[in-house]
């Protein structure tokens, strides 16, 4: 792969007007800036052009909005990410995460919609030992936020075939051809302070002081990327910048099908944004997927908005331009034509949670884990439990997309000792979830998100105790549906390709999409804005009641919702609402 030929806007033509964090990434010195000597100034927070660089390192700043409401100030803490390629850990990395929790955090950790774990209300004064500790256990926080590609995620199921290892050494591929090569993080959080000596990991040298892939600006946004399959879209292919969906034949994977500009991040009151799914463009073999993810990247970094972050994701690029011509451009980087795609979508999706046979006479077991929130309350010991099998067991484990955990490797005869400890920590197994809850999940929001409007994590379970019940009465309990809140418009918890999507729009106030689907191949449509939530069940009953008497043989709650659309929809249910008055 060469693109020695292409243009580079970002070497030889700056917009005419920057944002700020574009500003501040230009004058960092590869991501420097001064968070060095801010960590040591004897305050609390961090400067903003520092804020912007912490993103890059795996960091926000953040605050306890329920605190407050008492104390009136913001004291600033970090919320701290730690990037898991594809989900994968070993039991002693979760157990050192937990332990990093407890010592340095809010005593929880966090599993993440994109296969990560979160630490949340570190103080400044432990952020250079938290990193340094993840970094101990070799996994790393470096790229897992800011203008670079974030955590790749892919397919966590562990399968014992072919395929499944390809998906593996693929992402692992990817995540290290587009990690940033910048020093700044190794000399910030690893170098020892007394000597001045560097820990030089993840390929770094003295001499790599350029970045070859991101430039000195980075990208004009942050990049998400994914591999999936077709006949199981667990990672939400389509609102990913850059997807690679495997194509199989004959029990192994020949290539990849491509797909570009996913993103599901709007502002209402703008217009300009708006969340899209991402478009199929290519074909590529398994030796190219690195060669042309860097082009991709690189197409984004030379020609993506760096006036206005609100439009500089890349789906507003390919928009802009249309497939037909970003194809072209990435072909132009690339250095050579792409074959086109494959006959293959997305035909189901699998949460992987219960039992599974792994293919090698063992066992693998996907424990629902509501909203991802790790910790122990008065009566479930979900994190104790998770510590003990991490002990005695010894299990691989997988994060998912739907921020519950798998457990591989299990043997026939570690099945009822795992089940056992989750048994006498009182944590709920998958079994005892309703279909409706397995399906939900919500993002972080209130109190320590600083874009939240409205309550999510904190909201959605009450939610959906009103829910599974009405979808009980009606004789839907073995429905899948997808359910997902945001406490802001930015999406992270997916929620506008899903069946029924609860975004926050004012204070206990949501707008309720309607009509995409579990498939995750469509977007869903506003049935009805700024409803509180305790009139949400009150919205829903009358839809799922006409779901009930006037689907199709078959049909999902979100392809019905989607075939009468929202006229329709309002329609049928003013009647069915008078048919029962």
């Amino acid at each position: 792969m060469s693109d020695q030929s292409a243009p580079n806007a970002n070497a030889s033509a700056e917009p005419v007007k920057l944002s700020g964090a574009e500003a501040a990434k230009i004058e960092s010195n590869y991501l420097r800036g001064t968070i060095a000597e801010e960590l040591h100034d004897g305050t609390l927070g961090f400067s903003k052009s520092s804020e912007v660089l912490l993103k890059h390192h795996g960091t926000y700043i953040q605050d306890d909005r329920d605190a407050r409401k008492v104390s009136k100030d913001r004291i600033p803490m970090m919320m701290v990410r730690t990037r898991i390629p594809g989900g994968r850990l070993t039991p002693g990395q979760l157990l050192a995460e937990i332990g990093i929790g407890d010592e340095l955090g809010n005593s929880t950790i966090r599993l993440t919609t994109r296969q990560a774990i979160q630490h949340h209300g570190v103080p400044k004064s432990e952020l250079r030992e938290l990193i340094r500790r993840i970094h101990d256990v070799k996994l790393s926080t470096l790229a897992a936020c800011g203008d670079v590609n974030r955590n790749v995620m892919c397919c966590p199921a562990p399968f014992k075939t072919p395929v499944y290892e390809t998906l593996h050494s693929v992402t692992d591929a990817l995540v290290e051809h587009l990690a940033p090569r910048t020093k700044a993080y190794y000399e910030i959080w690893l170098q020892d302070q007394e000597t001045g000596e560097k820990e030089l990991v993840g390929g770094a040298t003295e001499n790599d002081i350029i970045e070859p892939i991101y430039g000195k600006t980075y990208l004009p946004r942050k990049f998400k990327a994914a591999i999936g399959l077709p006949h199981d879209n667990c990672v939400d292919i389509y609102t990913q910048d850059l997807g690679f969906m495997a194509i199989v034949r004959d029990g192994q994977v020949i290539g990849f099908n491509v797909s570009v500009g996913g993103g599901l991040g709007t502002t209402p009151a703008n217009k300009k944004t708006y969340p899209a799914l991402a478009k199929r463009m290519a074909f590529c073999t398994i030796d190219q997927v690195c060669g042309v993810a860097e082009a991709v990247v690189k197409v984004q970094r030379d020609h993506g908005n760096r006036e206005d972050r609100k439009v500089a994701r890349m789906k507003y690029l390919v928009d802009r331009w249309g497939i037909d011509k970003f194809r072209a451009t990435v072909e132009e980087y690339y250095g050579a034509k792409l074959p086109d795609l494959e006959p293959e979508d997305v035909t189901e999706h699998d949460d992987h949670m219960g039992w599974h046979e792994q293919g090698d006479g063992k066992f693998f077991y996907g424990l629902n884990i509501e909203n991802g929130r790790v910790s122990d309350t008065e009566s479930i010991l979900l994190k104790s439990a998770l510590k003990k099998v991490c002990h005695d067991l010894q299990l691989p484990m997988r994060v998912t997309s739907h921020q519950s955990l798998i457990f591989a490797d299990v043997a026939a005869d570690q099945r009822e000792e795992l089940m056992g400890i989750l048994r006498s920590h009182n944590v709920p197994t998958t079994e005892q979830f309703s279909t409706a809850r397995r399906w939900s999940m919500a993002c972080v929001a209130w109190p320590t998100c600083g874009l939240a409007i409205t309550e999510s994590e904190r909201a959605l379970p009450g939610v959906m105790d009103e829910l599974e019940a009405m979808v009980a009465e009606l004789g839907l309990a073995d429905e899948k549906f997808t359910v997902r809140m945001t406490g802001c418009p930015n999406g992270c918890a997916r929620p506008y390709n899903a069946d029924i999507g609860l975004v926050g729009k004012a204070k206990e106030k949501y707008t309720v999409f309607l009509g995409g689907g579990r498939l995750g191949k469509r977007l869903g449509y506003i049935y009805q804005d700024l409803v509180h939530r305790d009139d949400l069940l009150g919205l829903l009953k009358p839809v799922f009641r006409c779901f009930q008497q006037q689907r199709t043989p078959d049909e999902s709650f979100g392809d019905f919702c989607d075939r009468l659309g929202k006229e329709g929809l309002e329609q049928a249910v003013a009647e069915e609402t008078s048919e029962t008055a």
